[in-house]
This record gives structure tokens, sequence and C-alpha cells, in this order.
């Protein structure tokens, strides 16, 4: 009798994502082969990689013949070479997504046509421009490149009118090639995201709110299920599902949100397995990763229940000693195999409980060990409440 034969998964970008979907896959019977310019990514300990650059039509061609089904590591993957893709093989999710997804012009035009409200925001190419749009939109405000932008770069945040001319020495050059866009600053009162999946049949689900920290645009901490977040919940879930509709998308993807007075306002949407969403590990039925797999695979969808509640210390730069977290019962860490680098992500650690005094108690020993309080003082304080 002849061995099954093993679906495989391509995953274009061969970062910690990457590798945690190939993680996901293995215990589905799913093969995967990432593809990345850099001969050292982190997802190559884990999976097969090819390393090649997103331009080289010979190498995509092998890895198209080689894969039943291409998804993406990160969002700022050439559209064309998604296209290009699609042409010899299923991509999920559809390049459309992607394209609209990598402008951030185009993602809150579309955020507005499906009902969900955004800042007041300009498009700027040339430095008059940024003029009129800061006399329309206002100050404070901020400078943004509508491409290639994620983790707090290419950002410059105006407090005053007066900071345009050092916004436009920041990032006026890069304005020909990727466009800027000019976005009011929203005095929110908490960042949220949801996490949605969408299978190839239609079949759509949500996690629960996460409630996300940044410093300096990288995301810090997480908590999910968010409290008090039940009202938010339906709204968020029925903006989700318009957006995957719409784009009839195929996969995970995250919204990022701003609550302000009560209402959510749309800030951006990652196409892809999402920071935010590694909680679902350990924390959730099904994570973020296997379900991803499970959708573009054509799987049944697994349950986005959670299983109590869950905190996510993310590790930037370097990562901390692990023996607090390995000691801590059901605390969970993961290491990214990168090496260490000022302000890149190389790890994280989920801590879970039952309820959320559970969780408090668990979250404050790693972080009173790691010396981490201030990170992990937000946490605490909306446990406390």
């Amino acid at each position: 009798m002849s061995p099954r034969q093993q679906p495989v998964l391509g995953v274009l970008g061969g970062g910690q994502l990457a590798r945690m979907l190939a993680l996901a896959a293995a215990p589905l019977g799913v093969k995967s082969l990432v593809v990345d310019s850099a001969a050292d990514a982190c997802a190559g300990q884990v999976a097969p990689l090819v390393v090649a650059d997103w331009t080289d039509y010979a190498a995509l061609e092998k890895f198209a013949a080689q894969v039943d089904v291409v998804t993406f590591d990160f969002e700022n993957v050439p559209a064309e070479t998604a296209h290009w893709l699609a042409e010899r093989v299923a991509v999920f999710p559809a390049p459309q997504a992607l394209a609209v997804a990598q402008d951030r012009l185009a993602e809150k035009t579309l955020f507005r046509e499906c009902g969900l409200s955004t800042p007041d925001f300009m498009t700027v190419d040339t430095r008059e421009q940024l003029d009129q749009a800061l006399a329309r939109v206002g100050a404070p405000a901020i400078l943004k490149t509508r491409r290639l932008g994620y983790d707090g770069k290419g950002q410059f945040r105006l407090r005053e009118v007066a900071d345009a001319d050092a916004a436009w020495a920041a990032l006026g050059a890069q304005a020909p090639a990727h466009g800027l866009i000019l976005e009011a600053f929203v005095p929110f009162e908490r960042e949220l995201s949801v996490l949605a999946v969408r299978g190839r049949d239609g079949d759509f689900r949500t996690w629960p709110l996460t409630r996300n920290w940044h410093v300096d645009g990288v995301l810090s901490m997480s908590l999910a299920p968010a409290p008090d977040s039940d009202v938010l919940q339906e709204r968020a879930t029925e903006l989700a599902r318009i957006l995957a509709e719409r784009l009839g998308y195929v996969g995970v993807f995250a919204l990022e949100l701003f609550v302000r007075n009560g209402e959510l306002l749309g800030n951006e949407m990652a196409p892809r397995v999402h920071n935010s969403g590694h909680w679902t590990i350990e924390g959730a039925r099904t994570s973020q990763f296997e379900n991803h797999v499970r959708a573009v695979l054509g799987m049944p969808l697994g349950d986005t229940g959670v299983r109590g509640m869950s905190a996510m210390f993310n590790w930037i730069g370097e990562l901390p000693e692990q023996t607090a977290v390995l000691e801590t019962v059901d605390a969970h860490w993961h290491d990214y195999g990168k090496q260490e680098r000022a302000g890149r992500k190389v790890g994280h650690a989920t801590v879970c409980g039952i309820d959320a005094g559970a969780l408090a108690e668990r979250v404050q020993r790693v972080a009173r060990l790691l010396d981490r309080q201030p990170q992990a003082q937000p946490v605490l304080d909306v446990l406390g409440d």
C-alpha cells in the first residue's frame, strides 16, 4: 500500500510567523516549504527553506511546483509576486487582500466603505500637500509611508504644525516611491484587535477581542479576552466579517482597532497571522496558526473558544532568562531562534489562568522575577479592576 501523500504548505517569508505556521501544520500531517531571501531566516530551523528573492521567478517556479497552496508570513511580499504565483498555484489570502493591506490609503478607504470609522486622513505627495493636509486634519497627527511600514517604522509624529519641516525631512524622500499619508492622532482609550479566520467554504469565526499595549509602535503586552468588551466584540466581529467577505478572504487576519468614546476606529489590517494572537497557541482551543493552515488548505475550521484568560509578554531586542517562565504554572516560553538585535522581535511568553485572579498572580510572578514590572503593570491594572 503506497504511503498517503502529504499536502505541502508554501510560505512566502521565513520569520517567526512562518516558523509557527510550520509547527502548527506538522501535527495536521501537512509539510511546509518556506521562501525567504535570508539564508538564516528562523523558519528554516523547522522547515525546508528556499533562499530566493521575490523576483527570482526561476526559483519561485520550482517552489510553486512543490506546494499545494501558498500563503504569507508578512504583508510586504510584492503583490506582483503574489499575482504571478496565483497563476500557477492556489494563493490564500488572495493577492487582492495583500495589495489593499500594503497601501494605507486603500486600506482606510476600504474600512470606510465597509462601515468602519477611521481617523481623518489625507494623502501627501509633496511638501505643499503636507501643509494642506495639516490645515485639514490638524495637529497632533502622524505622517506615515503608505507602503512598507510596520512596527512603528515609516512614521513621524507631529505634535504641532511647526513639526512639518522635521516630518518632511524624515519621510519626504520616500514620497515619490511609496507615497505618504497624514492621519489625525487619536486620543484613544484603549487598543484592541480582533483575530478572524475565514475558510474556503466561507465559514467565518473570530477569537475573543485582545487588548494590546505598545511601546514605540511595537507590541509589548496582550491580554485576552479583553475585559468589559462584550458589546464591542459583537461590532468587531460584524466589521471583520464584512471585510472578509468583501475581499473574498481565506485564512486568518487581524483588525487593529482604537476605542474612543465607546466607538471602534479602524487602525490597520494585517492579512496574516498576527503578533497579538500568539496567546491562542496555549489559550484557545484552536490557535490562529492551526486555523490558518486549516483555512488555506480547505480543512474544517477549529473552535476559537478560550480555555481561560491569557497574557502575552513580547520579547524585543533580547531574550530574558527563561527559568522564571518555565517554573511558573501554565506559562509558556517561545524562542524564535533569531539573533538578538535592538528593536527585533526575538520571542514571547504566554501566561494563562482559569480566571483574572489566577492570571494576575502568575503574570506578577513572572514580571517580578524578570524585573519586567513596568511592562506588565498595565495588564495587572486591568486584571485588578
